[in-house]
């Protein structure tokens, strides 16, 4: 979608297979994950849930979305229904997770395509490394940060209040 300026531009498919219009989200400030059900980097869905459940109380204009990609490692590979189930029973998350994509090469999803372009990694590198790797979009659809994978979701909580305070 070379056309797109703004992350709310994307349409991913939700759990269903269906659209998922980003635009319902314009205004909001969004955390960005891919996710996986079966890696070490799993238990972060406990923190994201936390972070999620501590920070809409005061800012209902806040979310999270997940996104699970079973590229890394072929640790996501359940289907749609198994993987939400099991963020719902083991970490009872309240987030939105949509469908399952790819992050990186020729079949990664546009929406993914636009973040990796807005805001490369280390030294510039685009692809994502790893799963849990995170994306913080401003109120105005703008990449504002990105961080590795190692980068627990509590440690983003003053990133987030920080462009929260930020008025479109």
């Amino acid at each position: 979608m070379a056309s797109a300026t703004t992350f709310f531009d994307f349409k991913p498919k939700d759990k269903k297979g269906n659209e998922y219009p980003l635009s319902t989200l314009q205004g909001k400030v969004v955390l960005v994950v891919n996710t996986a059900s079966k890696c070490g980097f799993t238990p972060q869905f406990a923190g994201l849930e936390k972070l999620y459940q501590d920070t809409k109380v005061n800012h209902p204009d806040f979310t999270i979305i997940g996104f699970p990609c079973n590229q890394f490692g072929g640790q996501d590979p359940g289907s749609n229904e198994e993987i939400q189930e099991f963020c719902q029973v083991n970490y009872g998350v309240t987030f939105p997770i949509l469908g399952k994509v790819d992050v990186n090469g020729s079949n990664a999803d546009p929406a993914f395509e636009w973040l990796k372009n807005e805001k490369p990694g280390l030294m510039g590198m685009k692809r994502v490394k790893w799963n849990f790797e995170k994306f913080l979009v401003g109120r105005d659809g703008k990449v504002k940060g990105r961080w590795a994978s190692t980068t627990k979701p509590e440690n983003l909580k003053d990133a987030i209040e920080k462009e929260l305070a930020v008025k479109a």
